[in-house]
């Protein structure tokens, strides 16, 4: 949640984090209600905040990609988790 408020305020888009520390509350109150939230200050800032956050977060299906030291990495990953090597552009 605090990622997604990040990105947010580093695109000038003011939001906070609600309810982050209500997991311990869970089964004394209903699990929607202890759910950590964003949320965006100003409605007008709404529709911007959704279309960052989606096009930010959501999968992207990117091909495999081959290591300089042989290992075959998923598509989401830009670092070799054998050798730490960054993927290149």
């Amino acid at each position: 949640m605090h990622h997604a408020r990040n990105l947010l305020e580093n695109e000038g888009i003011r939001a906070v984090v609600k309810n982050e520390f209500l997991s311990s509350a869970m089964g004394d109150l209903p699990p929607a209600e202890c759910q950590a939230e964003v949320w965006v200050l100003f409605d007008k800032d709404f529709q911007a905040a959704e279309t960052l956050l989606r096009s930010i977060l959501s999968p992207r299906n990117l091909p495999p990609w081959q290591c300089a030291c042989g290992e075959t990495c998923e598509g989401q990953f830009t670092q070799c988790w054998r050798c730490g090597a960054t993927r290149e552009s």
